[in-house]
């Protein structure tokens, strides 16, 4: 007989308010590298992509970005269009007037590093834990969690599990299921705080 499965850990995700701190962060705007940390995080959150999805991304992905929307190929290049919130899109607009001062000229990379060429997926985590402690965040926040946030928020607000589904490229709905228990998580607290038969004495 095999042992019964562990539960599967629910993932890490940050607070609405915590991803304001963190995306809220006053950066220095003659930075180019704290514009392109900012239109990655931005990004991030906004369209729910992975680390890896970000990474690939070619600046001829923002095709569609006046439109709200990004190409992005994802796991088994499976390509799929995801939305762009406005603040993602200032963030993004505010890099690319400055991308050419670090990128090299036939970089096809959206976003690049020191040297100018793609970015280095250890070079973004390195990045987002300096905001985080920036924001008075734990510095273990990666980009998955950023994510997960952003799935979590979404459903939390619109119930749409399809949706969500498509958003963040999940072949499988089962994938996404995993959300509905953060999204239990959060009615229970509402619920333990505000039904008057719930409050503990």
């Amino acid at each position: 007989m095999r042992p019964p499965k562990s539960p599967k850990a629910l993932p890490r995700t940050l607070s609405p308010d915590e991803t304001a701190r963190l995306l809220e962060t006053s950066i220095d705007p003659d930075d180019p590298q704290e514009l392109r940390d900012q239109a990655m995080f931005e990004l991030f959150y906004s369209s729910g992509l992975r680390l890896a999805e970000l990474a690939e991304l070619d600046v001829d992905a923002l095709t569609d970005i006046g439109g709200g929307e990004v190409r992005v190929h994802g796991k088994r290049d499976k390509e799929r269009v995801v939305p762009v919130g406005s603040k993602a899109r200032q963030a993004l607009a505010a890099w690319m007037a400055r991308r050419a001062e670090l990128a090299r000229p036939e970089e096809k990379a959206l976003f690049v590093g020191a040297r100018g060429r793609r970015i280095a997926h250890g070079i973004i985590q390195q990045r987002l834990s300096r905001r985080a402690l920036l924001a008075g965040l734990p510095s273990h926040v990666h980009p998955h969690m950023l994510r997960h946030s952003f799935a979590s928020h979404v459903l939390q607000s619109s119930g749409d599990l399809r949706a969500v589904q498509e958003m963040l490229g999940h072949a499988s709905i089962a994938s996404t299921q995993v959300y509905t228990h953060l999204d239990f998580q959060h009615l229970a607290q509402v619920y333990d705080t505000a039904h008057p038969r719930a409050k503990r004495k």
